[in-house]
């Protein structure tokens, strides 16, 4: 679970750098799929870490 809260925050990083990209290039659509995935990815680390703390605790 650890790799994959790095590799799911690698994700979200690069929608956040996709939308100041496609804002740039004025595509609407890719701005909504780029915030949808940063959005999606960047809770699911988010809460992750809230959850279980990081490094992760095993029960």
């Amino acid at each position: 679970m650890n790799l994959l809260m790095v590799i799911f925050g690698l994700i979200a990083i690069f929608g956040v750098v996709g939308i100041f990209q496609s804002i740039k290039e004025k595509n609407i659509l890719a701005v909504l799929f780029n915030a949808a995935a940063a959005g999606v990815f960047g809770w699911f680390v988010i809460m992750t870490i809230l959850n279980q703390g990081y490094p992760p605790v095993h029960q």
